[in-house]
C-alpha cells in the first residue's frame, strides 16, 4: 500500500484536505470557510485522517497549495502545514495553484484551450493560459498579473476557471489535485528546510495600519 500524503488548499473560498494514496485511493473534504480558514482548517483535517483510518505518523509528506491566491488563506495554509511538518519531522512540498488546477483541468477536458484569472485586488488579476490535449496540460501564457478590464477582451468562447469571471467552473484546485501534483511532480521541491517556506503572491502586498479617528 503507498504511503499517504496530506495535502492542504487554501487559496480561495474553500477550505479543504485530503489524504492522498493513489490517483484511485484518497480521502478528501472541504468546507466554506471564506473569514474562518484558522477555525476550520484543522477540523477539515482530522476529518479526512479519520475518514481514511490512518494515524498522523502514518503521513510521509504535506502538500501544500502555496499560491498565488488569497493573502490570509494561503498564510494559514502554510502556517498549518509547516506545523504538522515540524511535528511529524516530514517533508513540505510546495504546489504552484494553478499548476494544480491545469492538471485537475487536464482530466476533464480534450483538447480546450482555457484561462485562470483570480482576483489580486478590485482592478487586478493574476492571469495564465494553457492547452488542454491528451490528458496533459503546457502553458501558453504563463502566469501574470493583469488589468481585470482585459478579461473583456477574451473569447466568449475559451473555457474560464478563477473568482475573476462570474460563472467558472471552479476557482481553485480540489486538494486531491494538489496531492497528485505533489507525487507525480514535487520531488524537486520537496523540502525539510521549512522555515523559510513562505506563500507565492507574485506581488508584494503592503499592510495598511488603520488610523484610529478621534
Amino acid at each position: 500500500m503507498n504511503k499517504p500524503v496530506l495535502a492542504i488548499e487554501t487559496s480561495d473560498f474553500f477550505c479543504s484536505a485530503c489524504i492522498y494514496f493513489s490517483e484511485e485511493r484518497f480521502f478528501s473534504a472541504k468546507a466554506a470557510a471564506k473569514h474562518s480558514h484558522s477555525e476550520m482548517l484543522f477540523k477539515v483535517i482530522d476529518t479526512v485522517i479519520n475518514t481514511a483510518d490512518i494515524q498522523k505518523s502514518d503521513i510521509i509528506a504535506i502538500a501544500v497549495s502555496e499560491g498565488p491566491g488569497s493573502f490570509t488563506g494561503l498564510r494559514i495554509g502554510m502556517s498549518a502545514a509547516k506545523g504538522l511538518a515540524f511535528g511529524l519531522s516530514i517533508p513540505i512540498i510546495p504546489v504552484p495553484t494553478f499548476e494544480a488546477l491545469a492538471l485537475q483541468a487536464a482530466s476533464l477536458f480534450e483538447d480546450e484551450e482555457i484561462v485562470i484569472a483570480n482576483k489580486v485586488n478590485t482592478q487586478e488579476v493574476y492571469f495564465a493560459k494553457f492547452h488542454v490535449k491528451m490528458n496533459n496540460y503546457i502553458f501558453t501564457e504563463e502566469l501574470k498579473i493583469r488589468q481585470s478590464s482585459e478579461l473583456e477582451l477574451l473569447d466568449k468562447s475559451i473555457k474560464k476557471l478563477g473568482n475573476a469571471f462570474s460563472k467558472p467552473l471552479t476557482s481553485s484546485p480540489e486538494p486531491e489535485s494538489v496531492a497528485r501534483w505533489a507525487v507525480n511532480f514535487g520531488e524537486s521541491t520537496k523540502t525539510n528546510d521549512i522555515d523559510n517556506l513562505e506563500p507565492f503572491y507574485l506581488k508584494n502586498f503592503i499592510v495598511k495600519e488603520k488610523k484610529n479617528v478621534k
